[in-house]
Formats: C-alpha cells, sequence, structure tokens
C-alpha cells in the first residue's frame, strides 16, 4: 500500500503561506506595549516561479504595487533562465545540449551554476547539481512516485557528476559533457532569485518585508514596522501547521529549512523523502527530522540547508561550526532532540514538552 504527503519547507502565519518556520506576530516581547504591526496591512503580491508560489509582504510603502510590478518581471526573466522544467528555459536547453555542445546563457545563470558547483567540490559531491536525472526517475512530491527499479536507478546514478559540468566564462556558456546529464538548480535557484529580490527591495528603501520563495526561503528584511525584530518560531515536524518547537528573533536575515516531512511517499510501510544523497542516488538515510540554517543569504541557506541534512548531525554540525561565517545552524532528530550550533545557544528558546534542546 502506498501513500503520498507532501508538503512545502517553510511556514509563515502572519499572512503568507502556512508552509514549515512560523512568524509568530504580536509577540513583540514588549509586555502590553501595542504591536504596531498589527494595525498595518501589508501590501501583498502572490506570483509563480520554479513550479513554486512565492509569496511577498511589504509595509509602511508607499511604492509597495510598484516594486512589486518589478518583482513581476525580475521573476518570470529568472524563471525563463534557471527552470528545468520551462521549455524556454536556458536550463531546459543546457540540459537538451548534454554531450552535445555547449548553451549560451545569462549572468544570473552562470553565477547559480558557479556557486553550485562551488559547493560540490566543498562537499565532495554531497551536494551535485547534476542530480535533475535521479530527481525525475524518484518523482517525489508527485501523483504515482514509487521506489525505481535498480537498473533504473543505476543508470542515472551513473549520470551524476559534476566534474562533467564546463564552463566557459569568457563565451559564457555551460556544457555539460554525457549525453542524458540533467542539471538542476532547484537546491540553490530558490535562493538566489530571493536574493536578487531582496537586494532589490533593500536598494530601494524598503525598510520592512517578507520575501518567501515556496517556503525554500524566507528573508525578513530590516525589523517589523514598530521597530521590533521578527519573531520566528521553529514548526514541530511532528505537529499540523502553526505548531512550533521554538523561537528566535531575527532582523535582516534568511531562514531556511529541510526536512523528511515536506515531500516524501510510504511504500511497503517504508518512508522515502525527497532529500536525495548523490552517493547512492536514494533519499538520504539517517535520524534526522529537519535542518535549518539561518544566514546572511538565500542561496547559501537554500544549498546548506539540502547537504547539511545529507551529511547527518554529527558531520553537519561539526561542518557549520568550522565554516568561517556567522550562518548557524538546528537539527531536530527523529528522537526528538534539538541541537543548535553554538551561535544560537543563547538565542533559541524552546516551547515544546515533546523536544529537548540538548546543551
Amino acid at each position: 500500500m502506498r501513500l503520498k504527503y507532501g508538503m512545502h519547507k517553510l511556514a509563515v502565519v502572519c499572512g503568507l503561506l502556512a508552509i514549515s518556520v512560523i512568524m509568530v506576530s504580536g509577540c513583540s516581547g514588549n509586555g502590553d506595549k501595542p504591536d504596531k504591526q498589527a494595525a498595518t496591512e501589508p501590501v501583498a503580491r502572490q506570483y509563480f516561479i520554479f513550479d513554486t508560489v512565492v509569496n511577498i509582504k511589504l509595509y509602511d510603502d508607499a511604492k509597495a504595487e510598484e516594486h512589486l510590478d518589478h518583482i513581476d518581471t525580475m521573476l518570470k526573466a529568472l524563471d525563463k533562465e534557471l527552470s528545468r522544467t520551462l521549455e524556454d528555459s536556458q536550463l531546459y536547453k543546457v540540459n537538451k545540449e548534454a554531450g552535445k555542445q555547449p548553451v549560451g546563457v545569462s549572468e544570473d545563470t552562470m553565477v547559480v551554476v558557479k556557486r553550485s558547483i562551488d559547493y560540490a567540490e566543498d562537499t565532495g559531491g554531497l551536494f551535485d547539481p547534476t542530480v535533475g536525472g535521479l530527481v525525475d526517475l524518484w518523482d517525489i512530491g508527485n501523483e504515482g512516485a514509487h521506489v525505481p527499479a535498480q537498473e533504473d536507478l543505476q543508470r542515472e546514478l551513473n549520470l551524476v557528476g559534476y566534474k562533467d559540468i564546463v564552463l566557459d566564462e569568457a563565451k559564457r556558456t555551460v556544457y555539460l559533457k554525457r549525453p542524458g546529464m540533467v542539471l538542476d538548480l532547484g537546491g540553490i535557484g530558490k535562493g538566489y532569485a530571493a536574493d536578487e529580490v531582496a537586494k532589490y527591495l533593500r536598494e530601494e528603501g524598503v525598510k520592512s518585508a517578507l520575501v518567501d520563495l515556496g517556503g525554500s526561503s524566507i528573508i525578513v528584511i530590516g525589523s517589523k514596522p514598530n521597530g521590533d525584530s521578527w519573531n520566528i518560531g521553529l514548526q514541530d515536524p511532528d505537529s499540523s501547521r502553526g505548531i512550533s518547537v521554538g523561537t528566535i528573533k531575527l532582523n535582516d536575515y534568511v531562514i531556511d529549512t529541510s526536512g523528511i516531512y515536506e515531500r516524501y511517499f510510504i511504500e511497503d510501510g517504508v518512508m522515502y523523502h525527497h532529500i536525495l544523497d548523490p552517493r547512492t542516488g536514494a533519499p538520504a538515510q539517517n535520524n534526522l527530522k529537519s535542518v535549518t540554517i539561518l544566514a546572511d543569504n538565500a542561496m547559501d541557506a537554500d544549498a546548506l540547508s539540502t547537504f547539511v541534512y545529507v551529511m547527518g548531525l554529527e558531520d553537519g554540525l561539526q561542518y557549520m561550526e568550522n565554516l568561517d561565517s556567522d550562518m548557524e545552524a538546528m537539527f531536530i532528530t527523529t528522537d526528538d532532540k534539538i541541537y543548535v550550533t553554538s551561535g544560537l545557544k543563547d538565542s533559541f528558546q524552546i516551547s515544546s514538552d515533546q523536544y529537548t534542546l540538548v546543551e
């Protein structure tokens, strides 16, 4: 018997989609001080890019509608560059011409592909943007997903290999050496799009905004309209939407979560989630329910939340602690324990009796 159930990555309960990190509004931490945000109606817009619903909210901005129109143009342009499924996109053409010829791409596409290769090299292939064939084979999150035949799995696994991506920066081309290779920027592309949107809003002087790209990346820009920090709750992986395990306050930051509860199916009593291990071609097997990354940019957070999950608790914690940056991480294990990197030990407040924060 097979059961399929899919969910997005993050949740914001402040008028955005209810997905897996919770924005706790009305919790300013100032006692009975009135929350001015509650009286401030944001200007919101919903978009669709990378097969994902995008929600953006702008607060206290006279040019909000103008900004949202410009963002619509930006996202449509990025979709035609980075989408793997859009048949007139640059990435679709790169994959179609695999093993045949290089394909000219935009500066945006080149930046994202280069960053993907950087992470692939840094992780020894734990993050590999050429897993597109495996993603298609498993098809997790779509109706009919099932465990593939071993010969099909091996065929697609043999086509994974970031070292066979050839970039010509002078000519600005991307070439996949072997026919059948599939470049998939889904593990980093939405983060890049979120960063571009946030960059534009900051350049335009927007002081208070929320950018949510399908839950894969949520950026809080500035503070709440009343000057308080955004109060964010981490979704309980085992509970309904809106139930958090704890909270943290953020300004001008990104939060990104990957977890086994996002997209999965169950076949013959075994759960298969969407986070694939490029070494095996199958869903990563460890004792993690989720990994949350906090960073100053969404592209890094997007990639990290994926491959740090594949690393597992011990190696993932060590990797994050060794980073020469202010990026932080939070791990929830299947035995209901929460582990955080040192920079979060004094700022994350647990709120669930089910979970234990490991000191």
